[in-house]
């Protein structure tokens, strides 16, 4: 219920914001100094992420640690309404001016980074060329 409560006090579309590569690297060092055995990132392709934000009302985007059926560590994601609201049904208006419900957008299947292929060398730092 407060998570709830802080969302809605907050402009979703506002939440994130750039940070310096230093911090990036230094908060992934992090994790990965805690975590050294946990999966160290997530490849999501633009194209889902595009389709969800393009969702009417789709304010961003919230991301699930989940199992897949394989019993593999995964993402979901789902699109959130100005309200911190998942975006499970919307309404459109068809081409004959009818409003019709449409099932919102609910994805997965990113991939896990290859380690040691990611944008972060070896010592957690980010590859600059």
């Amino acid at each position: 219920m407060m998570q709830t409560e802080l969302l809605t006090k907050r402009n979703i579309a506002t939440i994130g914001e750039e940070i310096t590569h230093e911090l990036g690297a230094e908060l992934v060092t992090n994790y990965r100094k805690a975590h050294p055995n946990d999966v160290q990132g997530y490849i999501i392709g633009k194209e889902i992420l595009n389709q969800i934000l393009a969702q009417p009302g789709c304010a961003g985007i919230q991301f699930y640690n989940a199992i897949n059926e394989l019993g593999q560590k995964t993402l979901v994601y789902v699109g959130l309404d100005q309200n911190g609201k998942q975006l499970i049904n919307y309404t459109v208006v068809t081409e004959d001016a009818q409003l019709q419900k449409q099932k919102g957008i609910v994805a997965d299947r990113s991939i896990p980074s290859p380690s040691g292929d990611d944008i972060f060398g070896d010592d957690g730092w980010f590859i600059i060329d």
